[in-house]
């Protein structure tokens, strides 16, 4: 057979050219925009309640992965701190180790971080379709309560600061919450006004507005008015995990004081004491908070010397 006559080769695109016209795989959260950016597809009341469904599936199998309550404490407590950052330790000998960890936890944590940033999203997406739709019935108080208490836990403040306004004064008028609902979501806007607002008019006022009667509450606020750390402490022990972790707004601060009050009124002082008062570990307080105190063998903290020695 001439050349002329051979067939030619079949031509192939390389490994994996099919894959191209196949659809890409898109998440079930990240279908829709936000309505704010002109989405129009979350106006219709049985696609807000599937969607609202998908959130909640994917929210609990997040849950599912730490089955302890402690551990999954921990993991929204590294998800809040996992842009921030990290403070290096004064020791020259431990400086690359704990670089070397910081980088092994950051990522570990990007996978978490991921997920809950996508359901954080999906939960404002939900959100403003209710707004739009001026959906204020039995659905939007129940998207808004898991919504807030996801968030709080996370310290996703973007997310459960206008959620509980808007549960507070705009559903609530309208679809009642019950009297342990109205309770537990007033007080969580009481504690975020006393412990990151530092409002405690307001804190004041909206107690007496929604009757909230919640000693647990009521001794926190007291103890920020009266620079109590003590009492603080305490109480960030006794409350349930959705108040600590607004108490946790608090906390640098409440620490702050104490330990200033300490260098001013002690010249020595037992170690175990400067850790119950700030709530911290000596190493801690020497690594993040930059204490220069000196710590003795016999488990005694120098504060202060005498003059002239």
């Amino acid at each position: 057979m001439s050349s002329s006559n051979a067939r030619p080769p079949a031509r192939r695109g390389p490994s994996g050219a099919w894959g191209r016209l196949r659809q890409p795989q898109i998440d079930p959260l990240e279908v829709y925009g936000l309505p704010s950016k002109g989405e129009t597809r979350l106006a219709d009341l049985k696609t807000q309640e599937t969607y609202f469904e998908r959130i909640v599936t994917r929210y609990m199998r997040f849950c599912a992965s730490h089955p302890t309550g402690e551990k999954l404490e921990a993991a929204f407590q590294n998800l809040s701190l996992a842009t921030s950052t990290p403070t290096p330790s004064p020791a020259v000998a431990s400086l690359h180790t704990a670089k070397a960890q910081h980088h092994t936890n950051t990522t570990s944590q990007q996978p978490q971080a991921q997920e809950m940033s996508t359901i954080l999203m999906a939960m404002r997406k939900l959100r403003e379709a209710l707004v739009a739709s001026h959906r204020v019935d039995a659905f939007a108080q129940r998207v808004y309560t898991f919504q807030i208490r996801a968030s709080i836990l996370c310290k996703h403040l973007e997310t459960y600061h206008p959620a509980l306004q808007y549960l507070l004064y705009k559903i609530h008028p309208r679809t009642p919450l019950s009297r342990p609902e109205l309770q537990e979501f007033a007080s969580y806007l009481v504690l975020d006004m006393v412990c990151r607002q530092g409002d405690f008019v307001d804190a004041y006022r909206l107690k007496r507005c929604f009757g909230i009667r919640d000693g647990k509450v009521d001794k926190v606020v007291k103890a920020l008015v009266h620079d109590d750390w003590v009492v603080f402490w305490r109480m960030r022990r006794a409350v349930d995990g959705y108040q600590r972790c607004l108490m946790s707004w608090a906390e640098e601060g409440v620490r702050l004081h104490a330990l200033k009050c300490l260098g001013r009124g002690y010249m020595m002082v037992d170690k175990g004491f400067v850790e119950r008062s700030a709530d911290r570990g000596w190493e801690e307080l020497v690594e993040r908070d930059k204490v220069g105190w000196v710590l003795r063998e016999d488990g005694v903290v120098v504060v202060r010397k005498p003059k002239g020695t």
